[in-house]
C-alpha cells in the first residue's frame, strides 16, 4: 500500500527540518562507531577496576572479543511496574553467558511514581526526571565498556529519558526490555465512580482505600491506557522492543523468554556481529512519526506530546505542534482502552493488540515499513506475536482480524476518523487536547473562566459551591519554568462531578494531565506559561474563553486581555521542600513545552 499523503508530507517535513542537526548527529554517532568496540581502546588498569567485580564473567571480559552488555535498570520494588525488574539482570547475565557474551549492570536511574505524587509536592519533581534518568543512565554508560545496552524501564518519565539517554549513545545498539502490565483488577471505570463518590463526600476513606487497592493490586503496569501503557505502545512502533512484548504479564514463562531472546538480540546486533543496529540508526525521523501514528491510533498519553520532541531532538530530529495535529488528522482511532472506553490494556492484548493495529496502520499506509528495527529491516516483523515453543519464543502471525470490536477496530471502520489529539491555538498560545476520551458535543466549551495559581485552590473553590455553574477553570503557573509542570490529574473527579451535573466545563492550563486525563475537554501544555509571558497570565475571573477542539482553537473572547498588567504571585512555596530546592537550575533551563519541556535538548 503506498505512504498516505498527509504521512508523507509529515515526514517529508520533519526530515527536512532537521536536515542539519540530523547530520551533525549522524556524523558524531558515526565517528563514534569507527573507532571500534569501546574495550579496545580502555588500558588495562581501566578494564581491571571494570571487571573486577564480574565474578565469573571476568575471564570473558578480559581476555575474549565477545560482545559486552551493559543494563541500565530502573529496577524499584516500590513502583509496580518495576518491581518484576529485580531479576531481569541475573536472568540477562545468564542468557549473555549462555551465548558466549557477557552482560554488567552499567547502572541504575531512579524510577518515581506520578500515582503515589499526584497532588503532592513531589509532583514537582517528576517531568524533571525524565532529564535526571537521562543524566544518571550517561553516567552508567560513559565508562565505555559496552558493545550495546539494554534499557530497563516501563513508567511516565523513565522511558522518555531512557531513550534520550539511547540517543546519545546511538553508536551502540539498545534494546528496551518491558516488564509487562498486571493483572486486571477492579475495572477503571468502577474505581473512576468511586472517586468521584468520595469528591462529592457520598463515601468515606476507607470506601476509597478499598477501591484503589483492588484496582492497583499487584506487579506490572497499572492496566489503564495511561503514560507507562503509551510508552510500551510506543516502543514497539519504533521498532526498540521485540514484537509483541509490550503486554505481556510480569512473572510468566512467556515473559522471562521474552527477556531471554531480547538477550541474544542484543548480542546479534553489535559492530561485532554481521547485523549491526545502532540506536542511532533505529532512531530516525521515520521512527518518530511511527511512534506519533501509534499514539493517535489507540488515543494514547498527552505526556508524550510532550515527551516525543524531547526524545527527538536528542536524536537530531525536530518535532513540532503542527506534526501531531496533521498526523492525527490522517489517522483513526482504532482502540477504546480506558480512560477511552472500558477496557483495560490485557483485553486489548486478548483483542489483537498492538500486532493486529501496526498490521492494519501497514495495510492502510499509514506507517512506514522500511525501518530499522531491533528485530530487522521493516516494521512488518511487528505483525507477528510471541508464543512459547518449551521455553524458548517462536513468532507466528497475530491476529488477522479483531477478537472483539468494542475495543479494537479495523482501521476502515474505526471509532472514530481522526486520532486522539487536537492541537488548539488562539490568542491564549498553544496548547493540547485528548479529545478521543471527550464527548464529541462538549468538543467545543465557551464559559467564563475561574481563574487559580494552585489545584488546591480549585478542590476549595469546589467544596464551597463557587464553581456550580458552566465554567473554564483556568490553573496557571504551573508550566515547566513556574513549578516544573506538575500533573493535575486530581483535578478531574472534580471537574467531572461539574459536568455530571449538567454544566459545561472546560480545564486551560499551563500544566499536565495525566495520562489517564479523561471525560473533561482540557486544553493542557499552553505556551507560552504564565511565567514565560503568556496570556494565560492576564486573565480575570469572568473573561470569556472558548476551547474549541473542532477547529483546534484556544481563545479568550474579551476584550483588553493583553494590555492588562500582570502580578506574579508568590511561586516561592515552590522552591524547597520534597526536593524541589535542588531542581532550581532545571526550572532555570526549562524549554517550553512544544519542544518537550526538555533542559538538556
Amino acid at each position: 500500500m503506498p505512504l498516505d499523503p498527509a504521512i508523507d508530507a509529515v515526514t517529508a517535513r520533519i526530515i527536512e527540518r532537521s536536515a542539519e542537526t540530523r547530520s551533525l548527529y549522524l556524523d558524531r554517532m558515526r565517528k563514534a562507531v569507527s573507532d571500534g568496540p569501546t574495550r579496545a581502546h580502555l588500558s588495562c588498569g581501566n578494564q581491571a577496576h571494570a571487571y573486577a567485580g564480574a565474578g565469573q564473567d571476568q575471564s570473558g571480559l578480559a581476555t575474549t572479543r565477545a560482545p559486552n552488555i551493559g543494563i541500565i535498570t530502573a529496577y524499584n520494588d516500590m513502583l509496580s511496574a518495576h518491581q518484576p525488574f529485580e531479576g531481569f539482570p541475573a536472568q540477562i547475565k545468564q542468557a549473555a553467558r549462555t551465548r558466549g557474551g557477557t552482560a554488567q549492570v552499567a547502572g541504575g536511574v531512579p524510577a518515581m511514581c506520578d500515582g503515589v505524587t499526584q497532588g503532592q509536592p513531589g509532583m514537582e519533581l517528576s517531568l524533571f526526571s525524565r532529564d535526571v534518568i537521562a543524566l544518571a543512565a550517561g553516567v552508567g554508560l560513559s565508562h565505555n565498556c559496552f558493545d550495546a545496552a539494554m534499557y530497563l524501564g516501563v513508567c511516565d518519565k523513565i522511558v522518555p529519558g531512557l531513550i534520550i539517554a539511547a540517543a546519545t549513545f546511538g553508536h551502540i545498539p539498545a534494546v528496551f526490555v518491558p516488564a509487562g502490565p498486571m493483572t486486571s483488577g477492579l475495572p477503571n471505570d468502577e474505581k473512576s465512580k468511586v472517586r468521584q463518590k468520595f469528591a462529592t463526600g457520598e463515601i468515606g476513606r476507607e470506601e476509597l482505600m478499598k477501591a484503589e487497592m483492588a484496582s492497583y493490586h499487584g506487579p506490572g503496569t497499572c492496566t489503564f491506557y495511561g503514560t507507562a501503557n503509551t510508552n510500551q505502545m510506543l516502543m514497539e512502533f519504533m521498532g526498540l522492543h521485540l514484537p509483541g512484548a509490550s503486554f505481556v504479564n510480569p512473572n510468566t514463562p512467556l515473559r522471562d523468554a521474552l527477556t531471554v531472546a531480547a538477550t541474544e538480540r542484543a548480542l546479534e546486533i553489535t559492530a561485532l556481529g554481521n547485523d549491526f543496529r545502532p540506536a542511532g540508526e533505529v532512531l530516525d525521523e521515520k521512527a518518530f512519526v511511527n511512534g506519533i501514528v501509534g499514539l493517535m491510533a489507540t488515543g494514547g498519553s498527552t505526556n508524550l506530546v510532550l515527551h516525543l520532541p524531547a526524545m527527538a531532538r536528542a536524536a537530531g530530529v525536530l518535532l513540532e505542534p503542527a506534526d501531531f495535529a496533521d498526523i492525527s488528522a490522517a489517522v483513526p482511532l482504532m482502540a477504546r482502552v480506558y480512560p477511552n472506553g472500558l477496557a483495560d490494556v490485557n483485553h486489548f492484548h486478548a483483542a489483537g493488540g498492538l500486532g493486529y493495529m501496526i498490521g492494519e496502520l501497514l495495510d492502510a499506509g499509514l506507517l512506514h515499513d522500511d525501518t530499522v528495527t531491533i528485530a530487522g529491516d521493516g516494521l512488518s516483523r511487528y505483525r507477528q506475536e510471541p508464543r512459547l515453543e518449551g521455553s524458548r519464543v517462536v513468532w507466528t502471525d497475530g491476529a488477522g482480524k479483531s477478537l472483539n470490536d468494542k475495543i479494537l477496530r479495523p482501521a476502515t471502520d474505526p471509532f472514530a476518523r481522526t486520532g486522539g489529539l487536537a492541537e488548539l491555538t488562539g490568542n491564549l498560545g498553544t496548547g493540547i487536547m485528548k479529545v478521543s476520551a471527550v464527548d464529541p458535543e462538549r468538543h467545543v466549551i465557551e464559559a467564563p473562566a475561574a481563574v487559580f495559581e494552585d489545584q488546591a485552590a480549585v478542590k476549595e473553590a469546589f467544596r464551597a459551591g463557587q464553581l456550580d455553574h458552566d465554567v473554564v477553570v483556568v490553573v496557571r503557573y504551573q508550566g515547566p519554568k513556574a513549578n516544573g509542570m506538575p500533573e493535575l490529574h486530581s483535578l478531574t473527579p472534580v471537574l467531572a462531578v461539574l459536568q455530571d451535573r449538567g454544566h459545561k466545563v472546560a480545564l486551560v492550563t499551563d500544566g499536565r494531565m495525566s495520562g489517564a486525563s479523561g471525560k473533561v475537554p482540557s486544553a493542557i501544555h499552553v505556551a507560552p506559561e504564565a511565567l514565560d509571558g503568556g496570556l494565560i497570565a492576564k486573565l480575570h475571573d469572568g473573561d470569556m474563553i472558548r476551547v474549541d477542539a473542532r477547529k483546534g482553537r484556544l481563545e479568550v473572547l474579551t476584550d483588553g486581555v493583553a494590555d492588562r498588567t500582570v502580578t506574579p504571585p508568590d511561586l516561592t512555596a515552590n522552591t524547597h521542600g520534597i526536593g524541589r530546592e535542588m531542581f532550581d537550575l532545571f526550572r532555570q533551563a526549562a524549554g517550553p513545552a512544544t519542544s518537550g519541556a526538555c533542559c538538556l535538548t
